[in-house]
């Protein structure tokens, strides 16, 4: 298909073309990718996209390319994948019934390449860059956008170069970023600190900037909707649930949803649900408080993928909200972890801002925003090895830091190697089970 693409200031919808070098418009408004949808037959659209569902090898196989016509358009030989996506859509099993939805879905994207869902948007940004003649990478990152990127321009042959906050990203990640190559530099201050510079040095150093800002990046993560739905033969839930954090993934689900509605795919509109913790919550206290944005000076949580205080994409996600009829809410990091608790428990795990999701989706329930007889898909975004310091910590119970207690821990049991040993700690779990 051969649809016309644009670049579209979301502030004064001044156009720019697909090719120009930039971020942000003239008048400092970010940027949209916007395309001509009237031109595209949805059913030669629907068709393409099962046939390639059944693709075994190349970009066709990716769970982002499947849907190029509304991601980037591009020959095979100019896409750059380690074909991302295809990720598991779960019943959510005990971490459903603790949230009080009957019928709750976790779409587990800590399943792609680097075990998060950025590399959907990765691919694209990275495609987008080898496109625009670059050479070199950069983005600031409290953990997975570094290791996305690293891993993605080791693919492409790209220096990468990595901003991070000192001694505030979990190991699982770090370890990722220097593993695959990318020049990590640490510094004094937290990710709205790091994000600031990587946008000077990007500029100044005419580095290609790879963070949410990028607006090819969204256009990747837009397919973390069209596949669920897919996956669901395009039968629409009720909600979608999902992390806040740089709240690129949130603005990317609405705008991709907002495409399929206008092409007549799917003929409702989904409610989405947006759960920020509290520790770094400015779009929770925008929206509960009605008043203007301001950034959270400070933002400390467990959840280290969400501990951002000023998120870059704010107004593009507040849009994608008000569209959806969406709601936003904050959790405490007692109950970010015992919601992880029970994903976990469910045989599912995933780092501890995913989980914000069921203890979201709880509070929505409990509140009466959320009907506990809905049809509900919760975005889990990162594997639970990003983080796993968290998780064997909260089952020690030594989160005092966090004020959290392991309510449902899981406390391993030291005893003498022989058979009675066994039996007596098998009766004395079973006993406490009861």
């Amino acid at each position: 298909m051969n649809i016309e693409t644009w670049l579209e200031c979301i502030n004064c919808s001044k156009t720019y073309d697909l090719r120009d070098l930039r971020y942000t418009c003239n008048c400092g408004g970010q940027l949209n990718v916007k395309r001509n949808l009237q031109t595209i037959d949805k059913d030669e659209l629907l068709s393409i996209w099962e046939s390639r569902w059944r693709a075994k090898k190349g970009p066709d196989s990716s769970g982002v390319w499947r849907y190029k016509e509304l991601i980037l358009d591009l020959p095979p030989e100019q896409i750059i994948t380690k074909y991302e996506g295809n990720t598991r859509l779960y019943e959510a099993g005990k971490a459903g019934e603790y949230a009080g939805i009957k019928n709750l879905l976790l779409k587990h994207e800590g399943e792609n390449p680097t075990a998060s869902f950025k590399d959907r948007g990765m691919t694209c940004g990275i495609t987008a860059a080898k496109l625009l003649g670059a050479k070199t990478v950069a983005c600031a990152s409290t953990g997975n956008t570094s290791a996305s990127m690293a891993a993605y321009a080791a693919k492409a042959g790209f220096k990468s170069i990595i901003f991070i906050p000192a001694g505030k990203i979990a190991y699982g990640k770090l370890a990722q970023a220097l593993a695959y190559g990318g020049l990590t530099l640490q510094i004094e201050g937290n990710f709205d600190d790091a994000m600031k510079l990587v946008q000077e040095v990007s500029e100044k150093l005419n580095i290609y900037l790879l963070n949410s800002i990028n607006p090819f990046r969204i256009e990747g993560q837009k397919a973390i909707g069209f596949e669920i739905l897919q996956q669901l033969d395009w039968e629409v839930p009720d909600w979608f649930i999902i992390p806040g954090g740089n709240l690129g993934n949130n603005t990317a689900l609405s705008k991709g949803l907002k495409e399929l509605y206008e092409l007549g795919i799917i003929n409702k509109i989904p409610r989405i649900a947006v759960i920020q913790a509290a520790g770094a919550n400015p779009l929770y206290k925008m929206w509960k408080n009605k008043t203007q944005y301001e950034p959270v000076m400070n933002p400390e949580t467990i959840a280290t993928a969400i501990k951002i205080g000023n998120p870059i994409s704010w107004k593009k996600s507040l849009n994608g909200l008000e569209w959806s009829n969406g709601v936003v809410e904050d959790v405490t990091e007692q109950e970010i972890m015992d919601a992880k608790a029970m994903v976990d428990a469910a045989g599912i795990g995933a780092e501890p801002a995913s989980c914000c999701v069921v203890a979201g989706a709880k509070k929505l329930v409990e509140s009466g925003v959320i009907d506990k007889d809905c049809s509900a898909v919760g975005i889990l975004t990162g594997n639970i090895l990003k983080d796993p310091d968290a998780a064997v910590n909260y089952h020690l119970n030594k989160l005092a830091d966090y004020g959290v207690t392991g309510k449902f821990r899981n406390v391993p049991i030291s005893i003498n190697a022989d058979l009675k040993s066994v039996e007596e700690a098998i009766k004395s779990t079973a006993q406490s089970a009861n």
